[in-house]
């Protein structure tokens, strides 16, 4: 295991780690709002033992730089997973695999750089674009309960806001225990100013969707109430070659929910690239 930073175009520092073999095929992936690269668990360790896991502190989160502004910027995020190809020499064949937000930034990556470095793209839980009346940017009723609760400085209403996300990130039943305590302890960590500046943009990456040359995986459970399956299936409805594993009953963090079939499912599309 290799914990690295690159610095992006517009300075920000991004820190990434590397797991599994050298020669396998670069899997990067992109955590959500208020997360960070723990946030995949033992997920990220299973796939290691066959791809190049590459899993990313998106800005403002994790160890990566926090900078005062920049967060409406497409380019900004863009150019972070760019940063991260380059600093690993990958220019081809890479996957890349979004939860939540993280769907949104890989969508960014995608529009202002293409698909010359991607053989495939995932999208766990996730949307491609945000923003009011934006098509396929649905908000869950989970998310509309915790904002603005979720950008307050105060510890305790903020603490009190997430809880408004119950279960979701780990699925229905009993708490999972470590897992949810280390995703809601990312939440917390991540500054409430970016947690809030995070949903001041507005982006539709519609265009680039239709326009992918590459196969997509869609997978989303049928009863997030954080990111609604509808934005689930606006993109499969959009991307020329997109296919979907809908998961009956399950919510939002589904690496979590069903490690081994994740794994299963996100290594079979990579199998087929």
């Amino acid at each position: 295991m290799a914990i690295r930073e690159v610095i992006s175009a517009d300075g920000t520092g991004i820190v990434y780690r590397v797991t599994g073999p050298a020669e396998g095929r670069p899997l990067v992936l992109v955590h959500g709002w208020s997360a960070d690269l723990r946030c995949w668990g033992g997920a990220a360790d299973d796939l290691a033992e066959r791809f190049r896991v590459i899993a990313v502190d998106l800005r403002g989160h994790g160890y990566s730089g926090a900078p005062e502004s920049g967060y409406d910027n497409p380019k900004n995020w863009a150019g972070d997973i760019a940063a991260v190809l380059a600093a690993e020499g990958i220019e081809s064949g890479a996957v890349l695999l979004g939860w939540s937000y993280g769907g949104i930034v890989i969508s960014d990556y995608l529009t202002a750089y293409g698909t010359g470095a991607i053989a495939g793209v995932v999208y766990t839980g996730s949307m491609a674009n945000i923003g009011r009346g934006i098509p396929g940017a649905e908000t869950g009723p989970a998310m509309q309960a915790a904002i603005p609760g979720v950008f307050e400085e105060s510890p305790g209403r903020a603490m009190r806001a997430f809880g408004a996300f119950g279960n979701a990130n780990t699925g229905p039943g009993p708490d999972k225990g470590v897992d949810a305590q280390r995703l809601f302890g990312a939440s917390l960590a991540t500054r409430p100013a970016v947690r809030k500046a995070l949903f001041y943009r507005s982006v539709d990456n519609t265009e680039t969707l239709r326009a992918l040359d590459i196969p997509v995986l869609v997978l989303h459970g049928a009863d997030d109430p954080v990111v609604p399956v509808a934005n689930g299936h606006y993109i499969l409805d959009v991307a020329p070659d997109a296919r979907a594993s809908i998961w009956e009953g399950a919510e939002h963090g589904l690496f979590i929910e069903d490690r081994a079939r994740f794994v299963a499912e996100v290594s079979e599309f990579v199998d087929g690239l």
